[in-house]
C-alpha cells in the first residue's frame, strides 16, 4: 500500500505534522510520499496511491487559496476516498468548517468520500505569540495523537469533525481574505535593520517577494497568501506586514527545550477551548493505550 499527502505549510507547523504521519505510516509498513501544494509541476497522480490526504494550515476558517489552485491542477480521479489534516493556533469549533469549500472542490475532481478529518493545534505565527512551553505541549499532544489517527485511516475507521451551525456561511464570508491578502501583500515593507540575507525572497512559497540589487529595493507583488513565513522567519524581524503588522509574530518556537519562564501574552484567550482540546486528546490517547 502507498499513501500520499499533498500539503501546504507556512511556517512549517503543517509540515511537521505531515512528517510525523510519514513516520506513523512507515511504522505500519506503508510508504507515504509528501508533495508541497506550491509546486505545480510534476504533481504525483493520486491515481497511483491507495491513500490520499490533503493537509493545510487554516486561514480565516478556510484553506489557503493556494490549496484550491493546486486542486484545480490535480488529475481527475474516480470515486476516490481521501482524508484531510489541518492545523491552527486555536481549537475553536469554527475551524471545523474550513474544509467545506475544499470538499466541494475535490468532489468535482472525483474524490467521492472524505473518510477521516483531523485538526491539530499548533502555535500561532500571527495574531500573538504562544510561549515555547505552550508550543511544546501542542507538539507533544500532536505527536501522541498522530499514530492513533494514522492507524484509524489504515484500518478504515472513519473519523469526522462536526461542522458548527452557520459554519458554511461564516467560512464563505471570510473567503474575502483571499483577495484581501493579495492586496495587503503589496503593502509589505522592509525595515532599515534588514541585513539582505534574502531568506524572505528565497523562501516565499508563491514568489511574491523580489529584490532589485541595483536599486537596493525589495518589491512585494500581488500573490501573497499571508502565510507569514517571511515575517516569522526573518532573523532581524525586519518585515512589516501591512495592515496586519500588529499581529506580526517573529522567531521560531523551541518545541524541544522550552523556556518555562516565558509568560503568556493572552493567558485567558480561548481558555476553555484549549482545555477541552487537551482533555479530549488525553482521553483519546488513554483509550488507545488501553486498547479500546
Amino acid at each position: 500500500m502507498r499513501a500520499i499527502i499533498y500539503y501546504f505549510t507556512g511556517t512549517r507547523n503543517t509540515l511537521m505534522v505531515c512528517e510525523k504521519y510519514v513516520q506513523a505510516f512507515a511504522d505500519k509498513g506503508v510508504q507515504c510520499d509528501l508533495h508541497p501544494m506550491n509546486k505545480f509541476k510534476d504533481i504525483p497522480s493520486p491515481n497511483d496511491y491507495e491513500l490520499v490526504g490533503f493537509a493545510y494550515p487554516i486561514h480565516g476558517f478556510n484553506a489557503p487559496y493556494i490549496v484550491y489552485r493546486f486542486v484545480r491542477r490535480l488529475p481527475s480521479v474516480q470515486d476516490k476516498k481521501y482524508f484531510i489534516i489541518k492545523t491552527s493556533g486555536e481549537p475553536v469549533a469554527m475551524n471545523n468548517a474550513s474544509s467545506i469549500h475544499l470538499v466541494a472542490k475535490l468532489k468535482k475532481k472525483g474524490f467521492s468520500v472524505l473518510t477521516n478529518e483531523y485538526h491539530y493545534v499548533m502555535p500561532y505565527n500571527m495574531i500573538f505569540r504562544h510561549t515555547d512551553e505552550q508550543a511544546h505541549k501542542m507538539w507533544q499532544t500532536a505527536q501522541s495523537l498522530i499514530p492513533i489517527d494514522a492507524a484509524e485511516i489504515l484500518h478504515g475507521t472513519e473519523s469526522h469533525l462536526k461542522k458548527p451551525f452557520l459554519g458554511r456561511v461564516v467560512s464563505w464570508a471570510l473567503r474575502i481574505e483571499h483577495p484581501a491578502m493579495r492586496i495587503n501583500g503589496m503593502a509589505f515593507r522592509v525595515a532599515d535593520n534588514c541585513i539582505r540575507c534574502m531568506k524572505c525572497v528565497d523562501n516565499c512559497p508563491v514568489q511574491n517577494i523580489s529584490y532589485d540589487k541595483q536599486k537596493d529595493k525589495f518589491h512585494f507583488s500581488n500573490k501573497c497568501i499571508m502565510c507569514a513565513r517571511c515575517a516569522f522567519c526573518c532573523p532581524k524581524d525586519a518585515i512589516r506586514i501591512g495592515v496586519l503588522d500588529g499581529w506580526r509574530v517573529n522567531g521560531e518556537y523551541n518545541f524541544d527545550d522550552p523556556d518555562v519562564t516565558q509568560q503568556p501574552s493572552n493567558p485567558d484567550y480561548c481558555r476553555r477551548a484549549y482545555e477541552r482540546y487537551y482533555e479530549q486528546s488525553e482521553e483519546k490517547i488513554r483509550r488507545s493505550d488501553d486498547g479500546n
